[in-house]
């Protein structure tokens, strides 16, 4: 009886979270079906998946491209944030030497960049790879550099009263401490080089979700359009979900914590 009721209330919840999403899709499908808006420019959502399923193994193709970019854009960003971000937040006096570079940096949009990669190292993988690097980095350096700064100081003098190393508080007090925040820039970092990605593609590009939403664009093939706005969309929420699910697994002590309390 217990499980069923469990299923219920999951059935439920599902249908709850769903609601707000099936009535767009209705209205996105009656729209151009009752000519309140040509299905030149909007596509009813049934012409989208017809698109997806007639170029199925071209969408495929472009969505792996894309996240392969993503993926190593967002490695490269984590890596240099990770190790920027500790090393401000663990040594405070740099932050007034380094702060408002950074802060600069961070105003500088990647978009507005994109020329400057491409004067710099052209139209291939390295210049896409940077602006999605740019785009994403800000967010994880700076939540990750707050992290530290806000880890409890009693911690640390418990830990160093009790003879602790340097390293070993580094370790096991500070990090842990500072994975929420950290996780948290993260998946910042994620949604930007997927929305950089398509800046990218779009300029100088043959193949990738961005290029084919353009290509499609201007060739009018309307539905194609929104079926990579769609795969779009969908990456952004898969690599969301990833990012979510390996913070739970490397936090559960937090979520253990907060549930406690």
């Amino acid at each position: 009886m217990a499980a069923v009721r469990k299923l219920a209330d999951a059935l439920a919840d599902l249908g709850a979270r769903g609601l707000g999403l099936a009535l767009f899709l209705a209205v996105w499908e009656l729209a151009p079906r009752v000519g309140l808006v040509s299905s030149t420019y909007l596509s009813p959502p049934s012409a989208v998946v017809v698109s997806l399923y007639a170029h199925c193994s071209e969408i495929v193709e472009h969505f792996l491209i894309s996240l392969k970019r993503v993926l190593l854009g967002l490695l490269i960003s984590t890596t240099v944030g990770l190790i920027f971000g500790l090393f401000i937040g663990y040594f405070k006096k740099t932050e007034k030497y380094l702060d408002l570079l950074f802060q600069s940096f961070r105003q500088m949009s990647a978009f507005a960049l994109f020329p400057v990669f491409i004067l710099l190292f052209g139209l291939g993988e390295l210049s896409k790879t940077l602006i999605i690097f740019w785009a994403s980095m800000w967010p994880i350096l700076l939540n990750t550099a707050s992290g530290v700064k806000h880890v409890d100081r009693a911690l640390i003098r418990s830990a160093l009263s009790m003879g602790a190393s340097r390293s070993y508080i580094f370790l096991k007090i500070i990090l842990p401490a500072a994975a929420p925040e950290i996780f948290t820039g993260v998946r910042l970092g994620g949604s930007y080089a997927v929305m950089a990605v398509v800046a990218a593609e779009m300029i100088g590009a043959t193949a990738g979700l961005g290029y084919l939403i353009m290509y499609s664009q201007e060739t009018f093939d309307t539905p194609s359009m929104y079926g990579g706005i769609v795969s779009l969309a969908l990456l952004g929420l898969g690599l969301n979900y990833v990012l979510h699910l390996t913070e739970k697994f490397f936090t559960s002590w937090h979520t253990e914590l907060a549930v406690g309390e």
